[in-house]
């Protein structure tokens, strides 16, 4: 059976990988991001198969543009080494590096056979449809990606440490080794980033069932989409519900990836490296991995499109196709069935993910029909409801607009509600305690506020409030605060829209008086610009308005978004 064979991987014996790790000791190294560990594990195991490291400048430029590799094969994801611009600089053609996990440990040697600059806006166009920063893999592209491109082989010396859920984590080889040890021929996998409720169970048992094949949940804990539901919490969910499957004929495995969330590519890309893994068929869903809305508020890729191309390419992809029903309830017969099969007048029961998450904000019943109660429990243990849970407030304006002032009396007015500790991050003070040696030229003034959006994160995860009140004038900064702190709670951006004049006015340290006569460079609304937010939770005017009803207004805000208790 060609899908049980080993398929090849990159590593080194174990006494060369002791020696090389010794002679790579002197090479100059890259350490990796959690991006690139996740590509590079892939790369080494055979996930990847037929790449031989991250792509080189021919195999990228077809990629791109036509989802084929240099030799003619099919390969739908750019898998590149995004690197800075000095790291660039310092290489010699046809140099190895060492490419290093966080805490310094090599993971492999890169021979670099190629360095060039990519045409991202082409890369964003062609790979994901659009370039639009509403993507969170566009965004990713042109805000966290280095500006240089690194190709050629990689000689793997050990893969990355994971120190979690080990028994559950496999390469494609021992996938395949697990496969023929129980005689399995035919196996259909489950892609996965969201917590399995009995709609995937049933979808799951009918295409095991349709295409005659064993079932391999193979849920993906590498990096999903910014706000999923982080991975420890899903896999204990998977497991919750694995003892609701036949175990004779069900298997569930880890797969470390970083997805893209790229849609109909994506699935193309997730068929190929479920073949490495040895599985013969594939469950592709409406909307396969798609990131949901773009900057129009449409969805950026359309229901079916991942289907289609998938069965377009279904023959060399060598992983036959398992179209996923929308399956719903229906109330009279107790039972799910595939939404297109269901005659009229009977009662169709379907919870959105959206209110799913409603429920679990507000701590609504959750009822038995949707999922198991055991899953639930695992949700609301890490997803308590929205009141319960730390949250920041970010306000932005200009420099003189009240956002301290206002920040000092909402913390005032949450402290008196109590329930939550509650932390100030005002720029004075994160400027002494956090950023002393920082000045305030553009890249100074970006690294403060990330720190300052660091903290709150950490506040936020750990169930407290941050409110934190930086002039914060760069839209793509306050993106990445946002998606850094939306992963453990909610964030409520209010822009102090104060006028530049009425700053002026007040000018009470005298800065811009200051500003004006040159003495200080690069000032926020005189020299350097503010970017005004577009789509802040909050806009506050505050002329002629008093503080404690500014402050009202944030936390009337706050009461609408639930997060303080009516």
């Amino acid at each position: 059976m060609p899908n049980l064979a080993p398929v090849p991987e990159l590593y080194v014996s174990y006494e060369s990988a002791q020696k090389l790790k010794v002679e790579a000791g002197d090479l100059p190294s890259w350490d990796l991001t959690p991006r690139q560990i996740c590509d590079l594990e892939l790369l080494m195991n055979g996930g990847f198969n037929p790449l031989k490291g991250f792509l080189n400048e021919e195999d990228y430029n077809g990629v791109v543009e036509n989802m084929r590799l240099a030799d003619g094969s099919l390969w739908p994801m750019p898998i590149t080494l995004d690197v800075s611009q000095a790291f660039a600089d310092s290489l010699e053609p046809g140099q190895d590096i060492a490419l290093r996990d966080q805490e310094g440990v090599i993971l492999a040697i890169m021979s670099v056979t190629d360095s060039w600059t990519p045409n991202k806006a082409r890369e964003a166009e062609k790979v994901f449809g659009a370039d639009d920063l509403a993507h969170p893999a566009v965004n990713y592209l042109h805000h966290e990606a280095g500006p240089v491109y690194l190709g050629g082989p990689v000689t793997g010396i050990q893969p990355p440490m994971h120190y979690d859920f080990r028994g559950r984590r496999d390469t494609p080889n021992e996938l395949r080794a697990h496969f023929r040890k129980l005689g399995w021929r035919r196996v259909v996998a489950f892609q996965t980033r969201n917590p399995l409720h009995r709609a995937h169970q049933e979808l799951t048992f009918r295409a095991a069932k349709e295409a005659q094949a064993n079932l391999l949940i193979h849920p993906i804990v590498g990096m999903t989409k910014p706000g999923d539901v982080d991975h420890f919490t899903r896999v204990r969910c998977y497991e919750a519900v694995l003892d609701k499957y036949p175990a004779a004929t069900t298997s569930m495995s880890l797969l470390s990836l970083a997805m893209r969330m790229a849609g109909p590519r994506e699935a193309v890309w997730h068929g190929l490296i479920r073949g490495n893994h040895g599985v013969t068929h594939f469950i592709v869903g409406r909307d396969h991995a798609g990131p949901g809305k773009n900057s129009a508020g449409e969805d950026f890729y359309g229901p079916y499109d991942a289907q289609e191309l998938y069965k377009a390419h279904e023959a060399e992809i060598g992983v036959e196709m398992v179209p996923f029903k929308h399956m719903v309830y229906v109330q009279e017969r107790a039972q799910y069935e595939p939404a297109d099969e269901i005659e009229e007048g009977v009662t169709v029961l379907n919870i959105s993910g959206t209110e799913l998450r409603r429920r679990l904000a507000e701590g609504l019943e959750i009822p038995e029909w949707f999922s198991f109660p055991e899953v639930v429990a695992e949700l609301r243990k890490t997803r308590p409801p929205r009141a319960q849970q730390g949250f920041t407030v970010f306000l932005t304006g200009l420099s003189g607009s009240g956002k301290s002032t206002i920040a000092n009396a909402l913390m005032v007015k949450l402290m008196e509600m109590g329930g939550r500790p509650v932390t100030l991050l005002d720029g004075d003070v994160v400027r002494k305690h956090l950023s002393s040696e920082l000045g305030f030229s553009k890249e100074h003034r970006d690294i403060n506020i990330r720190r300052i959006g660091y903290v709150a994160s950490e506040i936020t995860k750990n169930g407290g409030i941050a409110i934190c009140a930086p002039i914060a004038p760069y839209t793509a900064t306050r993106r990445a605060v946002r998606e850094m702190i939306e992963a453990y709670g909610a964030f409520c951006e209010v822009h102090v829209a104060t006028s530049l004049e009425e700053c002026e006015k007040r000018d009470r340290k005298g800065l811009y008086k200051l500003a004006r006569e040159g003495k200080i460079k690069e000032f926020t609304g005189i020299s350097d610009p503010y970017e005004v937010p577009e789509t802040p939770e909050l806009v506050l005017d505050t002329e002629g308005v008093d503080v404690d009803n500014c402050a009202h207004q944030v936390l009337l805000k706050l009461e609408q978004m639930g997060l303080v208790a009516g």
